[in-house]
């Protein structure tokens, strides 16, 4: 194919590129080599399409893409993003990357991103953007419609307008529905909600969420100590914050403590964020491994104990991770509390109670097939029963542990159970069948 050919192609890709939506360029560009990634992103600025699907990317990812353009993109790229998307990019970059490009701004859009990344990222004011549409109280029903309108292109939703006083302390919220019903002549302090729902600034983003969940609500406004109206979190900020606490969640859970990591990032980062977890993973599993040399005498004696001990641990584990696995949901989505605790530790002991009974009874049964041996049958299903309760009831204690303490149950819960289950699995079995080594 000749270069000309290439180049009337080209543009005819971009032109079709820029009709879809910025999430479907967003995951394009994502699936490219970084220079290929990094050229699209150059003809997607020409076509002032680059901000919106740097907006749609992990923040991550894009301050990765980011970093890559000119000064002057960069710049232009940050005034047409929204700020809460602008602000997520800009504490991914270094700090000397972020003060270069908010100096290049004008300086009520500085201002303004830096007021943003003042606010801790896990609240409400971190989730929040300050593009609101607000209505004052002496305004009538026309002259808000007119301003809606005006503001409608800046806005980041349109699902309801706020209401505020000469001081822009919020006192109403409007249903854009309850302003189209009214008369022109009415003002809005008296069609406005008084009883609404507004987010304190540093209320944590897992309380918004449930908030969110509660109410079903599309956006909530965010006010400061004196309830001041800063801004809005609207449902896909929460959307987002969900997808990012759970996938978080799933990596501190598989060993990954900083909960973040990109498939296609260097072979040296990911080590720096998995080696230093699965080093201590080593000193857990010395504990454990201590605990069955205690017994080596009973193993050299009957070498077959070698064989169901690993399933006595491996299956109290299984059983801790699952109750765990409930209860760091339940604390998660607000089902459970502190003060529920021991609701939750009852239950759990019944739970481990009949699956211990039921496994304890399938291991017994399969030992004895296989070995001929009553009492080694007996001492595989209560080892495996008695195992199995403690488990489970460990399992769901500890992640209430964790979070009394201030810690991140799904960063540390997993191994430090896992230990405890296989040393209390080692010694019930191993204890036990020392005991009863004669008849072995």
């Amino acid at each position: 194919m000749s270069q000309n050919a290439e180049t009337q192609e080209q543009p005819i890709r971009i032109a079709e590129l820029i009709k879809q939506h910025p999430a479907e360029v967003a995951e394009i560009i994502e699936a490219l080599h970084d220079e290929e990634a990094i050229d699209l992103l150059h003809r997607l600025f020409q076509e002032r399409k680059a901000a919106d699907a740097l907006g749609e990317m992990d923040p991550e990812v894009a301050a990765h893409y980011f970093s890559e353009l000119s000064r002057d993109e960069k710049t232009q790229i940050l005034t047409r993003m929204a700020p809460d998307d602008a602000v997520d990019l800009l504490e991914e970059l270094p700090h000397e990357m972020v003060r270069d490009v908010l100096s290049r701004l004008e300086r009520e859009a500085s201002e303004e991103l830096s007021d943003l990344m003042t606010y801790e990222p896990d609240t409400a004011a971190g989730l929040m953007s300050p593009d609101v549409v607000s209505l004052h109280a002496d305004n009538t029903v026309q002259e808000a419609i007119e301003i809606l309108r005006k503001q409608a292109e800046e806005a980041e939703t349109l699902y309801y307008a706020y209401v505020v006083d000469e001081e822009n302390v919020l006192i109403g919220v409007l249903a854009l529905r309850d302003l189209v019903l009214a008369k022109p002549d009415e003002t809005i302090r008296l069609i406005a909600q008084k009883d609404f729902v507004a987010l304190p600034a540093e209320l944590d983003a897992e309380e918004v969420m449930k908030l969110f969940d509660k109410y079903n609500y599309l956006a909530l406004p965010v006010v400061d100590d004196g309830s001041h109206l800063l801004g809005i979190v609207t449902v896909d900020d929460v959307i987002d914050q969900m997808r990012e606490e759970t996938t978080e969640d799933f990596l501190r859970m598989s060993g990954i403590p900083s909960g973040e990591e990109h498939p296609l990032e260097t072979p040296t980062s990911s080590l720096k964020k998995r080696w230093p977890w699965m080093a201590a993973n080593i000193f857990f599993n010395l504990i454990a491994v201590i605990g069955v040399a205690v017994f080596e005498e009973s193993i050299a004696t009957v070498a077959f104990l070698a064989v169901l001990m690993p399933i006595v641990s491996d299956m109290g584990g299984n059983v801790a991770m699952q109750s765990m696995a409930v209860a760091i949901r339940g604390m998660a989505t607000g089902q459970v509390m502190w003060n529920q605790l021991f609701e939750v530790l009852r239950k759990e002991f019944m739970v481990g109670f009949m699956n211990g009974a039921l496994l304890g009874l399938q291991l017994s049964i399969i030992t004895y097939i296989w070995r001929g041996n009553i009492y080694l049958g007996l001492i595989a299903m209560v080892s495996l029963w008695l195992n199995t309760l403690l488990a489970t009831v460990i399992g769901a204690l500890f992640p209430f542990c964790m979070k009394k303490m201030g810690l991140d149950p799904a960063m540390m819960s997993g191994s430090i159970v896992t230990t405890i289950t296989d040393l209390c699995g080692f010694f019930l079995f191993l204890g036990m069948a020392t005991m009863f080594l004669e008849h072995l």
